[in-house]
């Protein structure tokens, strides 16, 4: 449920198109409906401007569905985090519009086309086996009303690669760096850019990697300023972070038109 939303049901009221009663049994399961398994805070996409996000992984087929079912009952877009395909095959008889992303484990669905931003999220990647997590920042970003372009297989072992694209980061209003193995490619980044940059260390690398820890102390402890740091493998954290500074931005240029 959306301010929009909201913002429609208060004008038909006041048009004489709706009663008051109406407008308060669609409003009655503000701020959220319990579901004895989950409660389903619908509040949210008028709090924090999106609706809730399902994070699949732990929970079972039928809680999901349940939680699908209220939240396109809404009017509300859907976005599954951590999904295996099986969720997927629980779910996609419920709208038409259901998306599966098999590397990044997203489902997602479309009621209505999210609008875009002017300013742009640039999610750049250090290798091609960083993908997956780079995806789930991208399309994550994507879903929240973000234009995001991609910049991929640009790591540290290969520095002209990223060089060869200092438009597109010039370009970019955030960040969004994905990268596995030392995590080097973040402080590479940041001392280039004067804008923020989000670093998303992976669990990608060998032995001592130590399931992506060591690309996260590379990144906790860069000497780049403008570097924040998410947790491991967290693609979405970072593009909903991403996605609330870019919001900022957009806000304060239209502001000043």
């Amino acid at each position: 449920m959306e301010k929009k939303y909201i913002e429609e049901l208060l004008q038909n009221v006041k048009n004489g198109t709706m009663d008051v009663e109406d407008v308060m049994s669609k409003l009655k399961d503000l701020p959220f409906e319990d579901l004895g398994f989950a409660k389903v805070d619908h509040h949210r996409g008028i709090r924090n401007g999106y609706p809730e996000v399902i994070y699949c992984e732990d929970k079972t087929n039928e809680h999901i569905r349940g939680i699908v079912e209220k939240m396109l009952a809404k009017g509300s877009n859907v976005l599954g985090t951590r999904a295996k395909i099986e969720v997927y095959e629980a779910i996609k008889d419920l709208s038409d519009n259901v998306e599966y992303f098999e590397g990044p484990r997203l489902i997602v669905i479309k009621q209505k086309e999210p609008s875009k931003t002017i300013n742009k999220i640039l999610v750049v990647t250090g290798g091609t086996s960083d993908i997956a997590v780079s995806e789930e920042a991208a399309i994550t970003a994507e879903i929240l009303g973000n234009t995001v372009e991609r910049l991929y297989d640009v790591g540290v072992a290969g520095i002209h690669r990223l060089l060869s694209n200092r438009k597109k980061l010039d370009e970019a209003s955030v960040i969004i760096v994905v990268a596995g193995m030392e995590g080097a490619l973040a402080s590479v980044v940041g001392g280039l850019v004067d804008k923020p940059v989000i670093a998303v260390p992976t669990s990608v690398g060998y032995g001592t990697n130590f399931g992506g820890l060591s690309a996260l102390l590379t990144m906790l402890n860069s000497c780049s300023s403008g570097v924040g740091v998410v947790n491991i493998d967290n693609g979405f954290g970072a593009a909903y972070l991403a996605s609330i500074i870019n919001g900022q931005i957009e806000k304060a240029l239209k502001s000043n038109i």
